[in-house]
């Protein structure tokens, strides 16, 4: 595949080897039964053979083996993606949160958008992904639950704010060190949990796993 590229990278203009054109040329091909990739006796990965698309596994992973991957993932990023309902449909933030265990804590701004949806309707979705360099490392995780909103000196929120990491945030921005910021903090304890890593799959477990609060 690499050779076929090179023979059409002088197609491209942007300079850099790769374009759309070259590889839709290759998906076209592939699709046309005329390129050398497209007969499935080739592998696709020499160094992954297990991603080749056929008979994934559909094993289950046993809860604390899982559990342990979801809180892995949860420390890759400090970004995730809040969906909430808001007046006139969903809205999607990237914001800063930070776990502990399986719980995740978000610092929604007073006043925002965001914070006013979760106040009128708790139900949320949380999403986390790790940076794709190709899919032996996709890893990603979909939280789904309802949002609890921690009152400002309350334990709840005390112990929160332990846990998300706002000096950093206040530092950054010159809101001063001397007290965390004074705003309702969001918690998320899931009900369900989407886990996709495709890297399982080496160990003959499906590359998609749901975790569930109930069944625990």
């Amino acid at each position: 595949m690499v050779a076929d590229i090179a023979t059409r990278a002088p197609a491209c203009t942007n300079g850099h080897g790769f374009c759309l054109q070259v590889w839709s040329e290759i998906a076209r091909d592939i699709l046309a039964g005329t390129n050398q990739y497209a007969d499935k006796g080739n592998v696709m990965s020499a160094a992954h053979p297990w991603l080749e698309p056929e008979n994934w596994p559909k094993t289950p992973m046993p809860r604390a083996r899982l559990e342990e991957r979801i809180e892995r993932a949860l420390t890759i990023t400090n970004i995730c993606y809040l969906a909430t309902l808001g007046k006139n449909g969903p809205i999607v933030s990237p914001v800063e949160f930070y776990a502990e265990d399986l719980s995740v804590y978000v610092f929604p701004q007073p006043g925002s958008p965001k914070l006013k949806a979760m106040q009128r309707d708790p139900r949320v979705s949380l999403a986390i992904a790790n940076p794709m360099a190709g899919w032996a490392c996709t890893m990603g995780a979909q939280l789904f639950g309802e949002a609890k909103l921690l009152e400002v000196g309350s334990p709840e929120w005390e112990h929160g704010m332990t846990i998300f990491k706002w000096p950093a945030s206040s530092f950054e921005i010159g809101s001063g060190l001397d007290s965390p910021p004074q705003g309702m903090l969001m918690r998320l304890d899931p009900d369900r949990i989407v886990y996709t890593e495709h890297y399982m799959r080496k160990d003959g477990f499906a590359p998609r796993q749901i975790w569930r609060r109930d069944e625990g």
